[in-house]
């Protein structure tokens, strides 16, 4: 067991406690020297981490547990290239964002993945703020089969809402974090609502029924280059979908309004960034003195693992024996993990008084060659020798780094150390609705070009990548 602290204690308990796990643990190593040559509970801390090779062939190892829930990212993959040179079965204990509810057990042990090399510090939430404005609340999540809406609904679950109202156009996503709830908080009353987010009447009738006090938008469509090939249906989904939302939570003065958008609506090359960017200025002009509701949006960068990450492309990729494809050796991108969005965007929708765009820190951004470098050794080969990797040059939309502010736009600090916020702007509603109105008519023409001209009227700093 790689951990002599806390978590390397539980679990070794845990072991222990079921013999037929048939597991022997033969003794801890950690980089603490003042634990050499102690025991917990009667097993020894044989060593170092630089020890661990040879360690193990001297105890006849057969597998190693990298048990250290708060290790950061340059710990993990130190303790993850050791692991790898014994050759030998590594598996490792969540990390703390992860184990959201306080629980550690075995059932936590899985292989390594991805994530774990990212070692982001935990999320410290404030679970009471949290819980001021979910609790016994009838909350609406839209697209609540997707990556980030699908972990919304199960850590909302975990603040007992009066009624979580599931929103998707997916009947198979629908179907899944619907099994996942009735598995997982079989007493949470809940509802799986199939529809389209564009249909207002269908809205209405979910407003008029369940009367939803709280809403996470997280519905959108995301594929950069898809979008770029069928722009209409961004214009149809993230901005007209988003407005009749925001017209029809208005109309029944829900209390709090939270959309869910993304870096590259930062000086947008793209339509899928442009598109979000332009729902952001909705939020902002919806949120008014005369009406009660708060609308604010949370922006960030990729999530790992999520259904538009490049995470699966990557696996099934090596798993078919390669080529890795990259698209440019220099290209960056911010990235955290989907509970750790999740929890940031639950703890900002506390924060917000209406109007407000916050921003998650991303921490730095990471190379996708090393990305892609790190998921071929996960996998048991060396890159460039076992896998190979090709680079395929930028695909249409796409920038080689993004960010998550526009010069001028004025970020502050919030009481949170992983959130700041936007200072509000002032919004012409009836200029943006007219613009809106038009864009809509072009999407319904499919007339990619005059969308984009379009977008580039609403949004200055929009550059769409290809000349118009």
């Amino acid at each position: 067991m790689i951990g002599a602290g806390d978590a390397g204690e539980k679990i070794f308990r845990q072991l222990q406690g079921n013999p037929q796990l048939k597991y022997d643990v033969v003794g801890f190593v950690d980089d603490d020297p003042k634990k050499l040559g102690m025991q917990i509970h009667g097993i020894p801390i044989l060593g170092n981490v630089d020890q661990m090779s040879e360690i193990s062939k001297d105890f006849n190892v057969d597998e190693l547990l990298i048990a250290i829930a708060s290790a950061d990212r340059k710990q993990i993959r130190r303790i993850v290239a050791l692991c790898s040179k014994t050759g030998l079965k590594c598996r490792i204990i969540p990390s703390i964002t992860e184990l959201l509810d306080g629980r550690l057990s075995i059932q936590s042990i899985r292989g390594v993945a991805y994530e774990d090399l990212m070692g982001r510090k935990p999320v410290q939430l404030n679970p009471g703020k949290i819980g001021q404005y979910l609790n016994g609340k009838s909350v609406l999540v839209t697209g609540a089969g997707g990556s980030i809406g699908s972990s919304l609904c199960r850590q909302i679950s975990r603040f007992a809402p009066k009624n979580l109202i599931l929103f998707d156009r997916t009947e198979n996503n629908l179907f899944e974090i619907e099994m996942d709830l009735r598995g997982e908080f079989p007493y949470l009353p809940y509802k799986a609502l199939l529809g389209n987010i564009v249909n207002r009447d269908t809205l209405k009738n979910i407003f008029l029924k369940h009367r939803p006090q709280v809403v996470f938008h997280a519905a959108a469509y995301k594929h950069v280059p898809m979008m770029e090939l069928n722009p209409w249906e961004s214009i149809f989904v993230n901005i007209r979908g988003t407005q009749v939302l925001l017209e029809v939570a208005k109309e029944f003065e829900v209390e709090r309004f939270v959309l869910v958008s993304t870096d590259k609506a930062v000086r947008p090359v793209n339509v899928m960034g442009a598109s979000k960017r332009v729902a952001e200025l909705l939020i902002q002009c919806y949120n008014g003195s005369s009406n009660p509701s708060r609308f604010m949006a949370v922006r960030f960068g990729n999530v790992i693992g999520s259904s538009g990450s490049v995470l699966p492309l990557f696996k099934k990729q090596i798993e078919q024996g390669g080529p890795v494809t990259v698209t440019h050796p220099e290209i960056t991108r911010y990235f955290m993990t989907i509970p750790e969005a999740a929890q940031l965007i639950l703890q900002a929708g506390s924060m917000g008084e209406g109007g407000e765009i916050f921003i998650l820190d991303m921490g730095l951004p990471v190379k996708i060659l090393d990305l892609a470098r790190d998921l071929i050794r996960l996998s048991g080969f060396e890159p460039d020798e076992d896998i190979k990797i090709k680079f395929i040059g930028l695909r249409p939309g796409e920038k080689l780094y993004e960010e998550l502010i526009t010069d001028g736009e004025g970020i502050s600090a919030t009481n949170h150390g992983k959130i700041s916020v936007l200072r509000k702007t002032s919004c012409d509603f009836q200029w943006l609705q007219t613009k809106i109105a038009e864009l809509t008519e072009m999407a319904a023409k499919q007339d990619a070009i005059g969308i984009k001209k379009k977008l580039k009227e609403i949004i200055p700093e929009y550059q769409p990548s290809e000349n118009l």
